[in-house]
């Protein structure tokens, strides 16, 4: 079943204006903050600006698919074990657009959206095959919000002299529900959301795991339980 609270038609708008958002910011940069480091280990800002663009490109890849499809939570556990990959694609996809990288990055979300379109039509919520397994199209588009989310809060973070918050309210909303449940779908704990974009930087492991930092991010919605030990459950990305 897709994630709760989500549906394709939402999570597509708020995708299409966070990628715009973050266009319209990425326009601030020049060369010598692109080549600056990110807040990432090991990678530039071109680096990260070039992910941006592969991240659109999975729309456009995805097909129509008669499995099984994984749910969110799954999914991401199953993104966990590529980052190797995700680092040598991000390094080789920048120099193949060092020349034009905006102009690249528009071209795959031209691709994305127009295929987007098209799976649309196939359906209210297809499962469609992503790079990594089949996954229902409404929680593949979570994916996408999620990675503009959280890399746009890096791109923030690296280069905090360039103006403008790259995250809307919204799409951080809706990322830091969808992480939520699948934390909660892994154990029995019912927590709700502090402050979203505290939770979604400590649920992909942008934030040190701490007491004081789970206390921030999230609690108890009950206020006579205690706040879990989520040590083994963090991050989830």
């Amino acid at each position: 079943m897709p994630t709760m609270g989500t549906d394709v038609a939402t999570t597509d708008r708020l995708l299409r204006a966070q990628w715009l958002r973050l266009r319209e910011w990425l326009v601030e940069l020049d060369d010598d903050a692109t080549a600056a480091p990110s807040v990432l280990p090991g990678w530039t800002v071109a680096e990260l600006v070039a992910h941006v663009g592969r991240v659109m490109n999975a729309l456009a890849v995805a097909q129509p698919d008669d499995g099984d499809a994984l749910s969110l939570g799954q999914y991401l556990r199953l993104a966990t074990q590529q980052a190797d990959r995700v680092d040598a694609t991000a390094r080789r996809l920048a120099q193949e657009i060092v020349d034009d990288p905006l102009g690249a990055l528009d071209r795959e979300a031209e691709d994305a959206f127009a295929h987007l379109h098209d799976l649309r039509g196939m359906g209210p919520d297809v499962v469609v095959r992503a790079r990594m397994a089949p996954i229902r199209l409404s929680d593949l588009l979570l994916t996408r919000l999620l990675e503009l989310v959280v890399h746009g809060d890096d791109l923030d973070r690296s280069l905090p002299a360039v103006p403008g918050d790259i995250v809307l309210d919204e799409a951080l909303e809706v990322v830091s529900a969808a992480l939520l449940e699948v934390l909660t779908g892994r154990g029995a704990w019912d927590l709700e959301v502090v402050e979203p974009r505290a939770w979604v930087r400590l649920a992909c492991g942008r934030t040190p795991l701490s007491a004081e930092a789970v206390g921030a991010a999230v609690r108890p919605r009950h206020t006579s339980d205690s706040t879990p030990d989520l040590t083994g459950a963090l991050p989830l990305l």
